[in-house]
């Protein structure tokens, strides 16, 4: 379902980047770029193919626990809107594990790797998603008792939301800068700046952040610098999607001891170990 609801807002998500492309053409036409267009293009291509594949796989693990659920929720407008605001709740923390736990960041990192923030860069998504557990992230809302189409079909509707704020093309929205996740606050988020990395995981709600401490407002004295610390410098789709990866397992493997060796994996990116040679993350380190 979730591959469907996204494929169907399609044409929606193909005109604003056509808008957008023409908006930015005598204005900066440095924002667009047609080698980084086309790497977002086989980006989410890939990740569409792995998604629909990994769904078919997870999907009987949230039947399997919705078979214990706690609670019995009818499918309601009210039920929906709480399901809605629960996952948003959970896509909090999934995005900022995504960013303190090297083994997800290899994910998503790929996201990160543009040096241009556009509604194009919205597709630029990594196909082993569904290996560093993003899918796990969604597993309590089954257990609650949310029926797992209703799960699949939110998420959709999440991750559709967070397209349009990919855009250095909208600037600040008043009031809903206080609730809602805008460009402003998600152009933080893809800042390499020291004041703005690691700021700003909200999905649609900013709340998640202003509640546990990650949100920065954007601060016209610093603009945005976008992209990773140590850019990949690359529009292979490939390398944008496996560089990292390849760099956290060597790194592993060149760990002396099991403790380190599982700090490179699972501890924070640009983690330094305890041997005698430090091992950081060349995307991550600050």
């Amino acid at each position: 379902m979730e591959k469907w609801i996204l494929l169907g807002m399609g044409p929606v998500f193909l005109g604003f980047i056509a808008w957008e492309a023409w908006y930015w053409k005598s204005r900066r036409p440095d924002v667009y770029s047609l080698k980084d267009v086309a790497s977002n293009a086989a980006l989410a291509l890939m990740h569409q193919a792995s998604d629909a594949v990994s769904w078919l796989v997870v999907i009987g693990i949230y039947w399997a626990i919705y078979q214990h659920r706690l609670l019995n929720i009818p499918t309601t407008w009210w039920t929906i809107a709480a399901l809605f605001v629960a996952q948003d709740f959970f896509y909090y923390f999934f995005h900022r594990a995504s960013h303190r736990i090297r083994w997800m960041w290899a994910s998503h990192v790929t996201h990160h790797s543009s040096e241009r923030l556009n509604l194009s860069t919205a597709f630029r998504q990594s196909l082993t998603y569904p290996i560093s557990g993003m899918w796990v992230f969604w597993l309590p809302l089954a257990w609650i008792g949310f029926a797992p189409p209703h799960i699949v079909a939110v998420v959709a509707l999440n991750l559709a939301f967070q397209f349009f704020v990919h855009t250095e093309a909208v600037g600040k929205l008043g009031w809903l800068e206080y609730l809602f996740n805008t460009p402003s606050h998600h152009r933080v988020h893809h800042a390499r700046n020291a004041k703005y990395i690691d700021r700003n995981y909200a999905g649609v709600l900013i709340i998640w952040d202003k509640m546990f401490g990650s949100f920065v407002e954007e601060d016209p004295a610093v603009p945005c610098e976008y992209g990773i610390v140590s850019q990949i410098h690359s529009h292979n789709p490939l390398t944008l999607t496996f560089h990292e990866w390849g760099a956290m397992f060597r790194d592993a493997a060149r760990a002396q001891s099991i403790r380190s060796r599982l700090v490179q994996l699972f501890g924070p990116p640009g983690s330094k170990t305890t041997d005698s040679a430090e091992i950081q993350s060349p995307s991550y380190i600050k």
